[in-house]
């Protein structure tokens, strides 16, 4: 789950793996306090928009985040009864103080990732292709391209990596060699940035 506070209103947006969650999670949903002012749906994401804003209620981590000279970026994100927030620390004493705080507050905080500020505040926000995609070869660009050309990443997939790699006039080792070692970077590179600066806090 992952939330957004604009100082006026709550958003979340809820991405649910199958229809039984799904189903589950509207069946909550009247059930928020608040007051719900809308809801959208597309069977594997919910939005939701609420009237009450939490993220300055005393003691909140977001309100002891902007108390201090910390940049908070959102979304923050929920998952398995921790909140995961990404903050951008000036100075490390604001660091160690906010720390202070939320201990003193009841919260329990763990630094997951944690890498050097450079100096620019768009570089740290901002995903560029060259973050994603500089590690890749040649070879496995185009095995990645080609798979999404034959539709592998659709719901249900359209082919199987034999299929394509027959289609190709290539060994279907080597494609799944290319192909798989294109998915791992990737996902690395994403998991690198997702999990840039995250602190967990549980309470």
């Amino acid at each position: 789950m992952f939330y957004w506070c604009n100082k006026e209103h709550d958003v979340y947006e809820i991405i649910v793996g199958n229809p039984e969650v799904y189903s589950f999670m509207m069946e909550q949903l009247p059930l928020i306090d608040g007051g719900l002012i809308e809801q959208s749906s597309d069977r594997s994401k919910i939005h939701l928009i609420i009237h009450e804003y939490t993220c300055m209620m005393e003691n909140s981590v977001i309100k002891h985040i902007g108390t201090l000279d910390l940049l908070h970026v959102y979304p923050v994100i929920l998952e398995k009864g921790g909140d995961y927030h990404r903050v951008i620390a000036f100075r490390h004493g604001d660091l160690e103080e906010l720390f202070k705080r939320l201990e003193k507050s009841g919260w329990v905080c763990k630094i997951i990732y944690k890498v050097p500020f450079d100096g620019f505040i768009a570089s740290s926000l901002t995903l560029t292709a060259d973050a994603l995609f500089s590690d890749l070869t040649g070879k496995q660009t185009d095995a990645l391209l080609t798979a999404y050309r034959n539709g592998y990443y659709k719901l249900p997939r359209k082919a199987d990596v034999k299929t394509i790699a027959s289609k190709e006039g290539v060994p279907r080792t080597t494609f799944q060699e290319h192909l798989k070692k294109a998915e791992n970077k990737l996902v690395a590179a994403l998991t690198r940035l997702l999990t840039s600066n995250y602190l967990t806090m549980h309470r």
